[in-house]
């Protein structure tokens, strides 16, 4: 029989893009349409601010899929095309051109968006965020030796960029408002690694600092007022404060939204047919035993094969760990699970040199593992996590003990 279903995707992003990917290759033979605000089909956003922001090349290879995917997986894209409501009752969306586009079952995955400052001066010409090509193209061009560049907030895209302006020759100011940079993801211990990295690269890193304003003069940010009075001076100020997941559609639609859009473990919102994927997604994490958002890259990556068994009505696969990676300078890190700053730490390797893997325990239970230039360890790492086992804070500590004889 012919499936004359049509799903509905609306979000431009990897999360849009693998969910499509996800419902043909587990048998949806009916119509799928992705509404994407961008002018470009779905792409990934990691090398904005790693590979494609340090040398504007390589692009191509950040596409999710080609024209021609699309087109051989009768996949209608449309870019440029923004939904601006959703009626439920109807089982339509509305787009910003006047057209209503019936769903019988819609996935919102409209991601999220940078945090802008709400102070005097945010809206200067230079005042820069990073989200899409064009942003990552705005801040390459203003890496030049020399540049006097200000980040606000010591998050991780903060700091990745950071690291690539320093390496382009400019001068890096980072402005962080807590103690560390990271602190309320790593927790002191490891958070002073990232510091103490950025510090020997030349960066002028400032904690517990406080900004008032931008200053500027016609039209154009020229520096950073602190509280304190002092002003840092600013060819350009990116901004790196966090991002706010898009809800709006789903808030006016009626859906339950609590730090994102709430929704069961797969991604099923207060509305049968309407599920939720990759940063707007507030997920049950049957593991973790809690609802969770998580804006990485991988959860865009993975999170869409488990909606799409949903939408189908079929049993959906165990959904993977948070995961996240950055790099910076010569540092590469990966981070797996879910941890609370708080718990206790314990480390295999050393600090100093950067070469180690950190556990975070709780009642002697990994709970997350994070392995900083050192490779192929994430599998064994996953493996402690949901075994569940109580560890040797000691044997765990110890190189010589492979992960795998831990449980």
């Amino acid at each position: 029989m012919t499936d004359d279903r049509t799903f509905v995707i609306v979000g431009g992003g990897l999360a849009g893009a693998k969910g499509a990917e996800a419902l043909r290759e587990k048998g949806f033979e009916g119509s799928i349409v992705l509404l994407g605000s961008e002018q470009h089909l779905p792409y990934e956003r990691p090398p904005l601010s790693k590979g494609y922001l340090k040398s504007g090349e390589g692009l191509d290879d950040a596409f999710v899929h080609t024209a021609e995917w699309y087109a051989e997986h009768d996949v209608q894209v449309r870019t440029g095309t923004t939904v601006t409501a959703i009626d439920r009752e109807a089982h339509e969306v509305l787009t910003d051109g006047g057209e209503r586009l019936s769903y019988d079952r819609l996935l919102l995955a409209t991601g999220s968006t940078p945090r802008r400052l709400d102070l005097p001066g945010a809206d200067f010409g230079g005042v820069l965020t990073l989200r899409t090509i064009e942003d990552s193209d705005r801040i390459r061009a203003v890496m030049q030796p020399g540049a006097r560049l200000v980040f606000i907030g010591g998050g991780w895209i903060g700091l990745e960029v950071a690291s690539a302006a320093c390496e382009a020759g400019a001068d890096v100011v980072v402005l962080e408002s807590l103690d560390l940079p990271l602190v309320r993801v790593l927790g002191p211990q490891l958070a002073q690694v990232f510091a103490g990295l950025h510090r020997q690269h030349g960066v002028d890193l400032r904690t517990g600092v406080t900004v008032e304003a931008i200053e500027g003069a016609e039209g154009a940010a020229s520096g950073v007022r602190l509280g304190d009075g002092t002003v840092v001076p600013a060819d350009a100020v990116i901004v790196g404060i966090g991002a706010a997941p898009n809800v709006g559609l789903a808030q006016e639609a009626g859906l339950a939204v609590d730090n994102g859009v709430t929704a069961d473990a797969g991604g099923r919102t207060s509305d049968p047919d309407i599920f939720v994927a990759g940063d707007l997604a507030n997920v049950d994490h049957p593991f973790l035993g809690r609802r969770v958002r998580v804006e990485h890259w991988a959860n865009a990556l993975d999170g869409p094969a488990v909606v799409a068994a949903a939408m189908l009505d079929q049993e959906p696969p165990e959904p993977e760990l948070p995961y996240f990676f950055t790099d910076q300078y010569d540092l590469g890190m990966e981070y797996t699970g879910l941890a609370d700053p708080t718990d206790d730490v314990v480390v295999r390797g050393d600090l100093d040199s950067r070469e180690f893997i950190a556990f975070w325990l709780r009642d002697g239970r990994v709970q997350a593992g994070m392995n900083v230039n050192v490779w192929d360890v994430t599998e064994p790492i996953k493996a402690l996590i949901r075994s569940r086992a109580v560890v040797d804070p000691k044997r765990l500590a110890d190189p010589d003990v492979p992960l795998e004889n831990l449980t």
